[in-house]
């Protein structure tokens, strides 16, 4: 990759490294946070730090990453959409048998990310995960709009697909069975709730005096700490 880039500055191009050290970082207004004034529940600033990106315009503020290990210790991500916030902790769905389901089942641990790249704020929650009861399984499936319904019935999610018509084959099958059964819950739709050990809310500094704020559950309760940058 080095010799590679060598022969493209000495064609007069920029390189890929300098490329990327010329694009801007935090190159606008950025909100104020004040540790100080921050509750002693992480769960109270992390709802109003959501509220505050929902009303400043912020682009799917909801979504967020997920990160779990399978049995081979890898780790793995892939961006989700937040379902719900208590005091309890993070709801989030997928299918049991998917490979996120899967790696849960085996490692029953997690973390998630949340990015407001217009507020220049980071979200990290790390905890063990559980199944949420059924009855609140079956209520997100069936808020879901009917395009998501469908897919989630075929119940393949991360399996190789090995011919595209059979997905449109699958599509048609599941959309006849909800039309059949409007009440219809995919068996293996599950949501899953994940327990804060840890949350830390990090607001970017464009001279990079970047303010963290970690929460630490502890047995006497939370604990927080304020973390270099």
């Amino acid at each position: 990759m080095a010799h590679t880039l060598g022969m493209i500055r000495e064609n007069g191009t920029v390189s890929m490294r300098d490329l990327l050290r010329g694009l801007p970082v935090f190159a606008r207004p950025l909100p104020a946070f004040d540790p100080a004034a921050a509750g002693s529940d992480p769960a109270d600033l992390l709802a109003a730090w959501l509220q505050e990106a929902i009303t400043a315009g912020v682009s799917e503020p909801h979504a967020m990453t997920l990160a779990t290990a399978g049995p081979d210790g890898l780790p793995d991500l892939r961006v989700l959409i937040l379902k719900d916030l208590d005091a309890e902790g993070l709801y989030f769905a997928t299918e049991s048998i998917s490979a996120k389901g899967a790696q849960l089942g085996v490692n029953p641990q997690a973390a998630l990310g949340f990015y407001w790249r217009e507020q220049g704020r980071q979200i990290r929650v790390r905890g063990p995960v559980q199944p949420a009861v059924p009855e609140v399984s079956a209520q997100d499936f069936l808020a879901r709009p009917i395009g998501s319904r469908t897919a989630s019935l075929i119940g393949r999610q991360s399996t190789v697909l090995h011919d595209p018509a059979d997905l449109a084959a699958e599509l048609a099958a599941a959309q006849a069975r909800l039309e059949a059964d409007p009440e219809l819950v995919a068996e293996h739709h599950t949501v899953y709730l994940l327990k804060p050990m840890s949350v830390e809310f990090w607001q970017a500094d464009t001279e990079r005096r970047h303010i963290r704020l970690r929460y630490r559950r502890t047995a006497d309760g939370w604990r927080t700490e304020r973390l270099w940058p």
